[in-house]
């Protein structure tokens, strides 16, 4: 795909992306795919799938408390817990508005290990990386289900195909966490402001009608994914039947909001 040369254009020491289509095949790779980068919080959708794994193995089931008084599962992972950004402290009631937290996916990191015995970064492991081959993927340590994920776009490829034909959950567990989990509740996007509403399903943020936004003008409102501060994004566009992958070496910032959008819509043009 040539759309996908663009990236040479960035202004970042290294970058590589990738598409795959929802048949599992890859469309096109430029870059170094092999070359492991941060994450920041493209880790969060590993936690998540992690998460909803352990929900189909019964070791927790999404609506038990978890988190602060009167929060679940389901609250975390849609960032609507109440939690601080990144402090553990309550800020508001669980359900009543979208906060984004780092917090809140560390404390169902925690909440999932205690359930299973097994601490997190083994779990995510155990029952998502390996199974699906993610062999230079890990989160080291003791380190955040938030952001401290490290990877490749070759090991996030086969997540993404992963995400579109499902074989470690079921589907339908896979259709809801990219449905909108309490729809209606207003929010800030990290880097691009308040949003009404900033929709999001179970740690896959949904596009919708949100503007400014990190994917095209193209990109359908279907359209679920993460981005990371690290310079990282993963979307997954159902109607176009797709996903891309774009990891980089440069803290997010003004030349991600300028390139992302163009990137994506040259992206879908091409398929």
């Amino acid at each position: 795909m040539q759309s996908l040369a663009l990236i040479e254009n960035w202004p970042v020491p290294t970058a590589a992306a990738a598409v795959v289509r929802a048949d599992g095949t890859v469309a096109g790779t430029h870059g170094p795919t092999g070359h492991r980068f941060a994450l920041a919080s493209v880790t969060k959708p590993l936690a998540a799938y992690a998460a909803l794994v352990a929900y189909e193995e019964g070791a927790v089931e999404l609506d038990e408390p978890a988190g602060p008084e009167g929060s679940t599962v389901r609250h975390l992972l849609a960032h609507t817990s109440g939690l601080a950004f990144d402090e553990h402290e309550v800020v508001a009631a669980p359900g009543r508005r979208r906060l984004y937290s780092n917090a809140g996916f560390e404390v169902l990191g925690d909440h999932i290990a205690k359930a299973t015995e097994i601490p997190f970064a083994d779990y995510l492991r155990q029952a998502v990386l390996e199974p699906l081959g993610m062999s230079s993927t890990s989160l080291a340590g003791a380190g955040s289900p938030a952001k401290d994920g490290v990877s490749t776009v070759d090991d996030l490829v086969r997540f993404a195909a992963e995400v579109q034909q499902p074989r470690l959950l079921d589907p339908r567990t896979v259709a809801a966490a990219m449905s909108v989990t309490y729809p209606g509740l207003k929010g800030v996007l990290p880097g691009y402001g308040h949003q009404n509403p900033n929709d999001w399903g179970l740690g896959f943020e949904i596009r919708d009608g949100k503007s400014p936004h990190w994917t095209g003008s193209s990109s359908s409102p279907r359209t679920f994914g993460h981005f990371g501060q690290a310079g990282t994004f993963l979307w997954v566009d159902p109607d176009a039947g797709a996903a891309c992958v774009a990891l980089a070496d440069r803290a997010f910032g003004p030349w991600a909001v300028e390139a992302w959008p163009a990137f994506t819509d040259a992206v879908l043009a091409e398929l």
